[in-house]
């Protein structure tokens, strides 16, 4: 399979993701909903890297990649409990654009940080992005 096509399946459980935890939010505190949700997160991954004998190259991961990987998974954590917070707070169809910002902040982080090329058309896309979250979020 391709990258896009993962991208693909990656934004089709995203979008399924928030529409569940819509619902699982409700009446309940929603850090415990977030830590009930990175639960079984963990439960699954590590079921899958056992299975497929991925855990074998634990040894040989740098402590560049776990520093970088540890952070990862706070901002992960972070950015999980404020959307949960969100998702509680107010409306799926305007909490999940707000999210999907992270797309055009991504574009400009890949160019900065990582030297990618950004066209104008890819600059386009950005703030076409961001306006577009907005009009969803508040229209």
């Amino acid at each position: 399979m391709t990258w896009v096509l993962w991208a693909i399946l990656s934004a089709v459980f995203a979008a399924a993701t928030a529409l569940l935890a819509k619902v699982g939010v409700e009446n309940i505190d929603s850090n415990l909903a977030t830590a009930i949700r990175t639960t079984v997160v963990l439960i699954f991954t590590w079921t899958l890297a056992l299975s497929l004998d991925a855990h074998h190259g634990l040894g040989t991961i740098s402590r560049r990649s776990w520093i970088f990987l540890v952070l990862s998974g706070l901002c992960t954590g972070l950015s999980w409990l404020c959307y949960f917070r969100a998702l509680q707070m107010g409306p799926v169809s305007g909490v999940a654009p707000i999210d999907k910002l992270s797309v055009a902040i991504v574009i400009v982080a890949g160019w900065l940080f990582f030297g990618e090329s950004m066209s104008p058309v890819r600059l386009a896309g950005a703030v076409l992005v961001t306006a577009g979250a907005m009009v969803l979020a508040f229209a």
